[in-house]
């Protein structure tokens, strides 16, 4: 494949090494380069295995980094321009990507096998030698009498299930033994409901609806067709090896602290617990929580969470745009302009790349491929820093039949569409900028990268360095976002549900209570402890709703959009009163509208604040709690005193009627 040196060399850096065979008779110039102490990116990934072989040789496993400038840059029909390219990937693996936490699971092996006939049992009986096995018959019909009874064989239908692999809950009902006289076919003795089974594999051969949602996904439970030999086998493959500790990656960064679930029994957020495909995800008080176990890593929660309380850990925020930054730098750096980033995964985009590179033309030159776990779990800062960045436009590769609901992913590319058009990054001929390309077809992904259309870059790209929590990346990503547009506007209105915006505010009728201040789970809204007074940060919302529904005298409205202007400023007070001063030591307290309306209200229309001991009841109104209390005991207030409120007892009634 053609390499331009001298574009590579100038959008990477460093020192640059060419050569014909690397991995054969060349060797010993990768050999030496890793003795040498300095980190060192091998554009070779086929033999990548050999190279960590040397690497680790030589103690260098920590220095080596691998990058694939051939299938997805050099063995292209317009390989000759994918200088720029090659150096933006060679550039881009070389950030470093910390290691995520793993979620452990531990299975013993028992098993139970779900179905409806003999093909359960002969199942059951298959496994036998490898796992602890129990056969589930549910509404059997008429099923041939086994041979042996090693394999304990019930009756029952499953009602509810929860777990994963090594914890799985059962509640059955319609549970019997069978019968030891059973003769021509199974028969079973008195059946209950509500029985548990608990164990660690489910191999579910009903050939019904699955016991989970996203089942595939769920580890531990395997579901076949019976009617499929070659799935049944598959399954029973699978089971067999399923006995010992396992890992997977945690998925999903989870800091409760953060999250806007509800406050005080309100509901406020629930855009996670709306997408989660698996379940995973469940209220719990004022947060929720999600189970490392259930969850299949699709990062749909992370990618909608408006305050960063699911945070996507493969990897996390700030190192991903770090690789963003770097890849898209050094493709300007070479001489490259506008690139369309492709964001992609491994399981799927990796393999319809290669077959393009090797039986099409391959990726255009300005299409840079950008591989993520999961393309679901892209958010907004992403999308915002990538054209801040420079990118001329932003595709998602995602399959014909995804794996993962791609709803949320569709919204917030509608939502990223919106706002780069509304700030001039749009094709001057028109079309999207933001978009999903869906298909399993290598022809359909050149055809739709090489004719999809081109946005307007920024004239002068951002070079910000993404730091910080989920929340605090979007802040910086948005604001650089503006300030690198070819057409910057003030505001942009947002469909309902974005997790951004204003409030809109009834002034008048607000009473200072602050009781939105108290529900707000980010801070947008507080109070100031010197003065009655109510401040907004726009660029900390989320638009949870949990103000609006907290205020009791319901005078706020949230407000969808990005308001550039507003999230360059810290804090706007939204109301701001008087405060009224204790009339015995000056301290202030309350509001002076709120005070002479309370007084104004009691004075001469209640028993207790008419006369002039009322007078004394009423400066109580108008002090401190420090003062009134010292006040009410100095003045000796009774309020059962009075003979207008004197309770009445039986010796009134007894007078009365004598009387």
């Amino acid at each position: 494949m053609p390499l331009d040196a001298a574009a590579i060399g100038k959008g990477c850096g460093g020192r640059l090494e060419t050569g014909d065979q690397f991995c054969g008779r060349e060797l010993p110039r990768v050999r030496a380069a890793l003795a040498s102490g300095i980190p060192v990116t091998v554009s070779c990934t086929l033999k990548a295995p050999l190279f960590r072989e040397v690497a680790e040789e030589l103690g260098a496993e920590d220095r080596v980094a691998f990058a694939n400038i051939r299938e997805t840059a050099g063995w292209s029909a317009q390989g000759p321009a994918a200088g720029p390219k090659m150096a933006a990937l060679l550039a881009a693996a070389a950030e470093a990507m910390p290691a995520p936490a793993n979620v452990s699971f531990e299975s013993q092996g028992v098993a139970l096998v779900y179905g409806r006939d003999e093909a359960a049992i002969e199942a059951g009986r298959r496994l036998a030698d490898h796992l602890d096995v129990t056969v589930l018959l549910s509404r059997p019909g008429e099923v041939a009498v086994p041979a042996s009874g090693e394999i304990p064989v019930l009756k029952g239908t499953v009602r509810a299930a929860k777990g994963h692999l090594g914890a799985f809950t059962l509640t059955v009902d319609d549970t019997a033994l069978p019968l030891p006289s059973s003769r021509r076919a199974l028969a079973f003795g008195p059946s209950r409901d509500g029985a548990t089974s608990t164990c660690d594999i489910v191999v579910d051969l009903t050939g019904g609806t699955p016991l989970f949602p996203a089942h595939d996904v769920r580890s531990g439970y395997l579901r076949a067709d019976p009617r499929d030999p070659a799935a049944v086998e598959r399954v029973l493959f699978e089971a067999s090896h399923l006995v010992g500790t396992f890992d997977k990656p945690r998925f999903i960064d989870f800091h409760a602290d953060l999250c806007a679930h509800s406050r005080s029994r309100i509901t406020g957020c629930t855009r996670c617990l709306d997408v989660c495909p698996t379940g995973a995800i469940a209220p719990a008080g004022d947060h929720v929580a999600i189970d490392p176990h259930v969850c299949a890593g699709c990062g749909s929660c992370a990618s909608v969470c408006p305050t960063g309380a699911a945070a996507y850990a493969l990897p996390p925020a700030d190192a991903q745009m770090r690789r963003l930054r770097t890849l898209l730098a050094a493709f300007r750096k070479a001489g490259g302009t506008a690139p369309v980033l492709l964001i992609h995964d491994d399981a799927h985009g990796a393999p319809l790349i290669d077959a393009l590179a090797r039986f099409g033309d391959g990726l255009p030159a300005d299409v840079l491929p950008f591989p993520l776990n999961e393309v679901t779990q892209v958010g907004p800062e992403l999308v915002a820093a990538a054209f801040a960045y420079g990118a001329g436009a932003v595709r998602f590769l995602v399959r014909a039949r995804p794996k993962h609901d791609v709803a949320p992913l569709l919204r917030n590319a509608a939502r990223l569409e919106t706002i780069v058009q509304a700030l001039g990054y749009g094709a001057p001929a028109g079309g999207a900028v933001v978009s999903l390309i869906e298909t399993d077809d290598p022809d359909a992904l050149g055809e739709a990268l090489a004719t999809g259309p081109r946005g307007t870059p920024a004239p002068v790209p951002s070079g910000f360095m993404p730091d910080g929590d989920v929340r605090g990346v979007l802040r910086f990503a948005v604001s650089e976002l503006h300030h690198a547009a070819p057409h910057p506007v003030d505001r942009v209105a947002l469909d309902a549900g974005a997790p951004f915006g204003g409030l809109s505010f009834d002034t008048a009728a607000c009473t200072l209570c602050h009781a939105c201040v108290g529900a707000c789970p980010t801070g947008a809204l507080a109070d100031d402890p010197d003065r009655p007074r109510l401040t907004f940060a726009e660029s900390a919302c989320v638009q949870c709703g949990l103000c609006a529904a907290t205020c009791p005298e319901d005078v706020i409205g949230l407000v969808p959009q990005l308001d550039f202007t507003a999230w360059a400023v810290p804090r706007r007070v939204l109301k701001e009163e008087e405060p009224f001063e204790c009339i015995a030591c000056g301290k202030a307290f309350g509001t002076r509208s709120t005070v002479e309306r309370i007084v104004g209200r009691l004075r001469d229309r209640h028993w207790m604040f008419a006369g002039p001991a009322g007078e004394q009841r009423i400066k109580a109104l108008m002090m401190c709690d420090t003062c009134r209390v010292s006040h009410v005991l100095t003045e000796g207030f009774d309020p059962h005193a009075a003979e207008e409120n004197r309770p009445r007892t039986s010796e009134d009634y007894i007078r009365a009627r004598q009387g």
